[in-house]
């Protein structure tokens, strides 16, 4: 058997090596971390591997189980969440594993800030690109991060620099030297961390928690449904995106955790509200004040955080920083294969165009196809059952809308990185 031992994030500071010396004794091998295995006293004769590069350390181990010694693994706290149980189930095999896990460092942040996390987000950038942590921190409003090395409290508090969050930053959790400090993005980003952080809670405190949950994991929204009703959203004289052109665009924009959508010519915003309660993080660009408004009303009333610039495209795009995964259309006039051509250039994913005018729809096929897009679409005609007097029903035509979508060939397809 291979046992692993969680240590570390649970104890009180300086009891370090307390939960894994006694599961200790007896093994021939001893494969960890250098504070973990400064941490406890190791049997007479064993070998001592320190974990660096995994493969050789990995290498190892296989001799020891090949020939029946017993071999121990030190790891942080919960080695099966983000840890090393993944590597070595695969490897070995769940059945040759005893799995002793101690507190994740993600409930131990949690604990120190007094604040429950069945409703959180948990990701990993340790390893891993930013971006999709930076993301869920923008879309929802309770986030735990496993940092490493380039994806630390600075680098999450620049990215988040404008955005209202508290960050709260766990350091050498368990260790004398622990530490626990809440404080803004911008305050974070010019900090020097060094390597000793464990895990950062972000946080959005003007979304209160909800109830007492039954199912873990952010809460999800209030309706299973989506391509919601247009009554849903506040607009002007009908100025929304029709629920089933929005059922289509919402599939091909396949918004999803992780994933950082813009909504263009973004009218009642009823788009971006969709993607951010499918878990996306959303910016909402519209260029006259009242609707830039109603964007953020319609967010506010369905309990979604979405990031509204009041700005002209293609201009404004520049300034958007971030590529977006995918983006939605919907508005543009005379600009709109400027528009196109930019939102394509920098899509990391697809872009979908909604347009009611025939004329239009040439152009924004050749902007899509002249950034490298694979380009389709359709042409959307709908009849609604109505009421006519004598309780009997008619078929009322809502206005016909050419939707295409453009996507990047070998894009990626994965959600959030396991």
């Amino acid at each position: 058997m291979i046992t692993v031992v969680g240590m570390g994030a649970g104890a009180p500071p300086g009891t370090d090596g307390a939960a894994g010396a006694e599961l200790v004794a007896g093994a021939e091998l001893v494969v960890g971390g250098r504070r973990h295995l400064d941490a406890v006293r190791l049997p007479e004769g064993a070998e001592r591997v320190v974990l660096g590069a995994l493969a050789p350390a990995l290498e190892t181990v296989a001799e020891y189980v090949a020939e029946g010694r017993r071999v121990v693994v030190l790891a942080s706290g919960d080695p099966g969440f983000f840890g090393i149980v993944r590597v070595l189930a695969e490897r070995f095999g769940p059945k040759r594993l005893d799995v002793r896990p101690g507190v994740s460092s993600v409930a131990a942040a949690f604990a120190r800030a007094g604040l429950p996390w069945d409703d959180a987000v948990v990701a990993s950038a340790h390893g891993r690109e930013l971006r999709t942590a930076v993301n869920l921190c923008r879309a929802h409003p309770k986030v735990a991060v496993l940092t490493g090395p380039g994806a630390g409290p600075a680098e999450i508090g620049a990215a988040l620099r404008n955005d209202t969050r508290v960050l709260v930053v766990a350091s050498a959790l368990g260790c004398a030297e622990e530490r626990v400090e809440r404080l803004t993005p911008a305050e974070a980003a010019v900090r020097d961390w060094g390597t000793a952080v464990s895990v950062v809670l972000c946080l959005d405190e003007a979304r209160a928690p909800g109830p007492v949950r039954t199912v873990a994991g952010p809460p999800r929204p209030d309706s299973a449904g989506w391509a919601l009703d247009e009554t849903a959203f506040t607009h002007r004289d009908s100025m929304i995106t029709k629920f089933e052109v929005r059922a289509l665009a919402l599939a091909r924009l396949g918004p999803r955790p992780g994933d950082l959508v813009w909504d263009v010519g973004a009218g009642s915003g009823s788009v971006a509200v969709e993607c951010a309660r499918l878990g996306a993080a959303v910016t909402a660009v519209e260029k006259t004040p009242d609707g830039a408004g109603r964007v953020r009303a319609n967010a506010a009333a369905h309990g979604v955080d979405v990031r509204v610039v009041h700005g002209a495209a293609p201009t404004v795009l520049s300034d958007l920083g971030e590529d977006p995964d995918a983006v939605f259309v919907g508005g543009g006039g005379r600009e709109l294969p400027a528009i196109v051509a930019q939102c394509a250039r920098r899509a990391r994913r697809t872009v979908v165009v909604a347009m009611a005018a025939l004329d239009r729809v040439p152009s924004a096929r050749e902007a899509l196809l002249g950034a490298g897009l694979e380009c389709d679409g359709v042409l959307l005609q709908s009849s609604r059952l109505a009421p006519l007097p004598g309780d009997v029903t008619r078929l009322a035509a809502t206005n016909p809308v050419f939707l295409l979508w453009g996507v990047r060939p070998h894009s990626r397809t994965e959600g959030v990185t396991p």
